[in-house]
């Protein structure tokens, strides 16, 4: 069954990632515990269904209060037509025009989600947080990335621009089931892959934060008794900071 397939796939690359991601995962957590343990932001951009990640860390039960999302005008899945995202994200000059909007500063940590890695966006993204002094972490499929060209002027990819590359272990064009008779494989597994990673690296990132004395700043369910105060709590410490608050 098909079905069964991509569970597969997806447990194994998972598996995969575990380990050969390990090294790279903690080092994220780290940068992210010291960016909040002095009282810095975490940033995420990622553009059109890159971008579901930065939905993922945000505002979210058992995630991270101080993480804000970079949605840019066009690159988010609720734009219409939403193929408009694909010539924007590849339009040289557009999202870093925009980005510097953002008030990314040095201690912040930045990651910066793509799988390709190719256009224009994302690497105008990540060197805007370099030039800004934040930490940048890439997330991106070195297997898809390193198979295909810069579509950037930068003549660069966003694993050649970031301080620090978590390879998602997604293949060349993303989806992993072939189908008899079929020639495009379907069924993409970046996202489960992703949304995996950067909520081990959360859950890393608390953990060191604990090691240190210092309370991570974490979103309660609003649905459980008292997660409307305690989100309250946190939510004021950030408001004006984080963008969505």
């Amino acid at each position: 069954m098909m079905c069964t397939d991509y569970f597969q796939q997806v447990i194994s690359r998972l598996q995969a990632v575990m380990v050969s991601q390990q090294e790279a995962i903690e080092q994220a957590a780290q940068w992210i515990a010291d960016a909040l343990e002095s009282d810095h932001l975490v940033w995420i951009f990622g553009a059109s269904h890159a971008g579901i990640l930065s939905e993922e860390l945000v505002y979210r039960a058992g995630g991270l209060v101080p993480v804000s999302p970079i949605f840019i005008p066009g690159l988010t899945c609720d734009v219409r037509p939403i193929t408009l995202t694909s010539w924007l994200e590849r339009l040289d000059g557009y999202a870093s025009t925009v980005v510097r909007e953002v008030p990314i500063e040095a201690g912040d940590v930045l990651i910066v989600h793509s799988v390709s890695g190719r256009n224009a966006a994302p690497v105008e993204v990540a060197l805007y947080g370099r030039e800004q002094g934040a930490r940048v972490i890439a997330l991106t499929s070195l297997d898809y990335s390193q198979s295909v060209s810069p579509r950037s002027q930068t003549g660069k990819r966003l694993f050649e621009v970031a301080h620090l590359v978590i390879d998602n272990g997604a293949p060349k064009g993303d989806a992993v089931v072939h189908l008899p008779g079929f020639a495009q494989p379907v069924a993409p597994v970046s996202t489960v892959l992703g949304a995996a990673i950067l909520n081990a690296i959360v859950a890393e990132a608390c953990a060191l934060l604990l090691e240190r004395g210092v309370e991570p700043p974490v979103f309660m369910s609003a649905n459980l008794e008292g997660g409307d105060a305690h989100n309250a709590r946190m939510m004021r410490r950030y408001r004006g900071r984080v963008l969505y608050l």
